[in-house]
Parts: structure tokens; sequence; C-alpha cells
């Protein structure tokens, strides 16, 4: 009998940028993954509605602590609408509540998508996972409740018109955490007076991670047949990993030697040197010989740690 308190998987640790296909949910996915590596720990950054395909980042062991920095991070969706519905859902899963004969046409649409960039007030949709007095919104919507959920603040970089046909237009948009490309077709559906909900939906990019580093679901499940043999090696299923550290792109690094590494490991706060170290830092990262100590701030011309890493990145 294993012990009490004993871990289940392995400790890996690093982040899998996997290419989701339509039709599995975002835990799902994280599940599967979790499974193939038999990690001990598993999170992903940032849902994905079921219908919806394209990068998720998984984080595996330690980089679930890093998992905020890309929470707040850009995303890019190439998304399609369709008009003349508006849907319970947004989308195509749910039955349709309003519709309308008339369609839009390429300059109303361009002419429009102003109103869509910048900062922005936008309205979640009723099947979110936004809680409401503790509830999450999508249960509610299920048992037939309309529920009243408050616009938010969100700030969209670009919005742009891919394609255009009579029935249906392709948009790329590129936008901040807390962002529905939903709610998004919903509102611009009623401004045309249209109606509209998404018929597809990409995410291509979640900063700082690009398309490049997508791995497809079916190799990892091909990896893992032999590594989940007896002494199997998990190696080819590793490699596809990425390092911890890589989600802290954008934030400063603040090289240090050995001494200092194992000081920090015991979150002791050490003094930041070089000449082009911060004095001033709300968030930084401690490195020694390229991998990851720990996640803190430079305050005073001290780096603090906060977070520590005994795996190293």
């Amino acid at each position: 009998m294993a012990r009490r308190g004993s871990k289940k998987g392995r400790p890996v640790h690093g982040w899998l940028i996997l290419d989701k296909p339509a039709g599995m949910g975002s835990t799902e996915a994280v599940s599967k993954v979790k499974w193939l590596f038999k990690a001990d720990k598993a999170g992903h950054a940032g849902t994905l509605d079921p219908l919806a395909s394209g990068m998720l980042p998984i984080a595996l062991g330690d980089a679930t602590k890093t998992v905020p920095f890309v929470m707040d991070g850009a995303k890019v969706y190439r998304f399609t609408v369709a008009w003349g519905e508006e849907r319970s859902t947004d989308d195509l899963e749910g039955p349709v509540v309003d519709t309308s004969d008339t369609r839009p046409s390429e300059e109303e649409m361009r002419n429009l998508l102003p109103r869509y960039t910048g900062i922005i007030m936008q309205t979640p949709p009723q099947f979110s996972a936004i809680k409401i007095n503790g509830a999450r919104a999508y249960d509610l919507a299920r048992e037939g409740e309309t529920v009243e959920i408050a616009a938010r603040e969100i700030e969209i970089g670009r919005l742009d018109l891919v394609s255009f046909s009579e029935d249906q237009a392709v948009f790329e948009i590129e936008c901040g955490k807390g962002t529905y490309v939903r709610s998004l077709a919903r509102d611009m559906g009623r401004d045309l007076g249209c109606f509209g909900h998404i018929a597809e939906l990409r995410r291509t990019e979640v900063y700082p991670f690009t398309p490049e580093q997508l791995v497809d679901l079916p190799p990892l499940e091909e990896a893992a047949v032999a590594a989940h043999a007896d002494g199997g090696d998990f190696g080819p299923l590793d490699a596809v990993l990425l390092d911890i550290a890589t989600a802290l792109e954008g934030l400063p690094e603040i090289a240090v030697n050995d001494d200092a590494a194992a000081r920090i490991r015991l979150g002791n706060p050490v003094i930041v040197r070089g000449r082009d170290a911060p004095a001033e830092a709300p968030e930084a990262w401690a490195s020694a010989r390229g991998r990851l100590v720990a996640l803190g701030a430079v305050e005073a011309g001290m780096f603090k740690p906060k977070r520590v890493f005994a795996s190293g990145g």
C-alpha cells in the first residue's frame, strides 16, 4: 500500500504549449497532459472554451508558480462571427434566441472596429465562469436563471477584419486579460443590427509564448505509450517542455552566483550586483548559471525572494 501523503506523479517541471483541439475542455486537457507526463502537479494559464482550439499553456510542477505572469499576458485570437442569429451561449453550442434578416456591409463592419479598440467596457456572457454570489454564472444559466453580470473594463490592442462574406466575417484580435471574444461577437451583432455569434474561435498566441512552440496532442499520446510501459523513457515527452523561466520574459533577471543562490533558497535577501542591475523592481527573478532560483522583488538594491524554486527551472 502507498504511504499516506506520498506523491502519485513524477516531479516534472516546465511549460507545455498545447495546441488544444476543439471539443476538449481546458480542464480535460490539463488532466490529459498531467496523465501523459505522470506529473504530480499541473495547471493552465487561461481557459479556452471547449469549442475553441489553439494555444493552451499548461504548467507542470513548479511552473504552476509562474501561472499568474502568463494569465496577465496579451492574447491573440482569430475568430469567425456568423451574422443573423444570437445564441444563448454566444457561440454554436447554445440555442438561437434572436434572429435577423439584416446583413452588414464590409464598410459598416470596418467603421465599427474603432469602437471596440482601446480600453472599453464589456459585459461577460451569461455562460461564463464569473462568480455570482458564490455560484458560477454558467451553472445558474443552465438552471434557466438570467443573472446580472456587471460590465468590466478590458483592453483591446487591435481588432482587424481579415475576411468578409455576406453571412459571416473573420476577425483577428489582440487583447488583454478578461476579454470575452464571445461577448465581442454578441455586441458587434447588436450594434450592426443583425445579431451574431461565434462560429469558430482559435487562440493563436499567449504572451510570452509563440506559435512555433505549439505541440499537438497526438504525438504526445504516442510518446506516452512507450513512456508508460515498465521502465519506460519519459525523455521524448520531457524534451518538449519549455523552461519555467520562459514565462517570465519581460521581468528583470537578477543573475547571482552559487553562494547567493544558496542564501536565496533559504529565504534570505542578497545584494544585487552588476552595472545594469535595477535598484528597484516590484517583480523580478533570480537566476544562477541560467537557471531559475526564485521570484521576488528588488528593494533598495536588495533582491528579496518571495517564491523559491528547488527544481531550478
